[in-house]
């Protein structure tokens, strides 16, 4: 076993190294042993924790379901360690536009449905297994905006909400958070669009650890993640970055729905294997 706790993040932006630099310094000054690993996609990340090459892992919703199930299916075990306060309970919207007559979900019934990227799992997953499970039948257009990041930014979302406006598409599928951060911004006029559908709530992001890991480096990892006080000046900018104000226990139960839709999509197979059509990380 490792005498430094080490740990993988997807290096889905720049900010990503800042984050995890800082948290780096503030572990060292705590006498935490951490260092971290970038990835360019979740895929190899998570193939990495279970094989015992990591500690633990910065994972999406998605890649906690495949980190899971690859565990599983070679007789290791992995848990939700921590998670932010802003990874519990979100939800996935279903927008169309305000004059189009679309009131309900039914009423998109073979219509154009923009989406994020394929393995986005708010923009995509479990937005299209809503509509799926209510047996309606639409027309997909994916906008595949860093494919392999599942969903850790609004590039696709951004493009498929610009569609809607200029009515290339019926309805567009967007993590209702950034419904309205695309409200903010202006890319949606305030009274132009509806929302005729939602779908959650459920958990995004978690801090994965491996039971290969040494104990009692995760036992103070977790208790100086979940110690980082806002009101803190050394980690408070860290912590606006990454877009939380505490660090809460984490939990399986708010995964459920990412689960069923990647089985109702066949994204990933029972043991882990990428089923996806189409899917290149």
């Amino acid at each position: 076993m490792r005498a430094t706790l080490l740990m993988g993040a997807v290096c889905y932006d720049p900010k990503v190294v800042t984050i995890w630099t800082g948290f780096r310094q503030w572990f060292a000054y705590h006498g935490m042993p951490f260092d971290f690993v970038l990835y360019s996609h979740y895929e190899r990340q998570v193939e990495d924790l279970v094989a015992g090459h990591l500690d633990a892992a910065w994972n999406s919703p998605l890649a906690w379901v495949r980190a899971r199930r690859l565990a599983e299916a070679a007789g290791r075990t992995v848990r939700p360690l921590v998670m932010r306060d802003t990874d519990r309970d979100l939800t996935s919207v279903i927008v169309t536009r305000t004059d189009a007559g679309l009131e309900k979900l039914s009423d998109l019934a073979g219509r154009t449905v923009a989406t994020g990227a394929v393995d986005s799992p708010q923009a995509t997953l479990v937005p299209l297994a809503g509509l799926d499970a209510l047996g309606i039948d639409v027309t997909v257009r994916r906008y595949n905006v860093g494919v392999g990041l599942h969903g850790d930014h609004i590039g696709g979302e951004r493009d498929a909400a610009r569609a809607l406006v200029a009515g290339e598409v019926d309805a567009a599928c967007l993590l209702d958070a950034t419904h309205l951060t695309l409200l903010r911004e202006g890319t949606l006029q305030p009274g132009t669009t509806t929302v005729i559908g939602q779908v959650g709530p459920y958990d995004h992001c978690n801090m994965t650890v491996v039971d290969t890991a040494r104990p009692e480096l995760v036992e103070r990892f977790a208790e100086l993640l979940l110690g980082m006080d806002y009101g803190d000046a050394r980690v408070r900018p860290l912590l606006d970055l990454e877009g939380l104000h505490s660090w809460e226990e984490g939990r399986r139960s708010g995964y459920d729905l990412i689960e069923s839709a990647t089985d109702r999509l066949a994204f990933y197979g029972p043991g882990g294997q990428v089923t996806a059509t189409g899917y290149q990380p």
